[in-house]
């Protein structure tokens, strides 16, 4: 795990850390490009995207930089408008794969520029099939799904053919981020635990297979656990749903574990967030392929201080 062990040659013998969403709306500094630019002209500028990228490493040390960006822009890809405004807005009904490489060459851009101001590991990333599947059918943001799984069930053929178009627009998605210097990959399948055994089986799980190998997330992974380690993926992000110990046990040492404080846990007083990070990285001690994180993104109103005492807290343990 080449990944892992530029990590751990931190030289500190502690676990890393780094949390989703680092680069977000709860720092002050982001506010303030917020009210500057539109996000449209955040994602897609790179000079802005790479001061972004760095703004969490430079604040707050955390111990690998995410790339500022958006699992939807691959929609541009695929000949559809993309906008935002609290959330991504997907314009467009036919789909027209274009050259991904020229369509998202500022994404490569950003990487470009970040890289060399970087000391510590760069993530990119890319939304799974299943989750960006259902940003195009829905147009915007969503919870339970009903025009994407009315799709998948009565169309199941022309489903699986979204899922063919975007799987492969996101494989040279992730190979041009390779390619521009990223240390690193992790799949966001945000949306797929509305899907049952079966349809994740048939409309999830083949087509994450077929990407890079990578770090896994979507919610409700403590209970997918198994599952998501047939898919043989680099490491896994879990939930704040089951102790971690338990469900390493069902993980293959080969793959990391990531995870899993409750971001919400990011609201009590700072002595509580010490005490329940250190409970988390006494119960993993001693696994070499441990990343610290939150079990999903941090919050818009978390306190700065909160997320630093979180940082302070795993860089003190021992």
């Amino acid at each position: 795990m080449k990944f892992l062990k530029a990590l751990q040659g931190l030289g500190t013998g502690r676990p890393p850390v780094w949390l989703m969403r680092q680069a977000g709306r709860y720092l002050p500094e982001y506010r303030k490009l917020r009210q500057k630019h539109s996000l449209k002209e955040l994602f897609f500028t790179p000079e802005l995207a790479a001061e972004i990228t760095l703004l969490p490493i430079d604040l707050l040390g955390f111990d690998a930089a995410i790339l500022f960006s958006d699992i939807t822009v691959i929609a541009l890809a695929l000949g559809l408008k993309l906008d935002f405004n609290e959330g991504p807005v997907i314009k467009g009904e036919k789909l027209y794969p274009l050259d991904v490489r020229e369509v998202l060459s500022c994404v490569a851009e950003t990487i470009l520029l970040v890289k060399p101001r970087l000391k510590v590991p760069l993530i990119g990333f890319c939304g799974g099939p299943f989750t960006v599947a259902s940003y195009l059918i829905e147009k915007h943001s969503g919870t339970d799904l009903p025009l994407t799984k009315k799709m998948m069930h009565q169309d199941p053929k022309a489903f699986h053919h979204l899922l063919d178009l975007i799987t492969a627009a996101s494989i040279d998605y992730l190979q041009m981020q390779k390619q521009a210097g990223v240390d690193a990959i992790q799949i966001f399948d945000s949306w797929a635990h509305v899907l049952s055994k079966e349809d994740f089986d048939e409309f999830c799980a083949p087509y994450l297979k077929r990407l890079p190998p990578s770090i896994l997330f979507m919610r409700g992974s403590s209970f997918r656990a198994k599952e998501l380690s047939l898919l043989n993926p680099l490491g896994i992000s879990f939930d704040w749903q089951v102790p971690l110990p338990i469900l390493r046990a069902q993980v293959p040492k080969k793959i990391a574990i990531q995870g899993n404080l409750d971001p919400d846990l990011l609201y009590a007083p700072l002595p509580i967030i010490e005490k329940k990070v250190k409970a988390l990285l006494d119960s993993m001690r001693g696994d070499p392929g441990f990343i610290v994180n939150l079990g999903h993104g941090v919050k818009p109103d978390v306190p700065v201080d909160a997320v630093r005492c979180l940082v302070e807290a795993v860089k003190a343990w021992q």
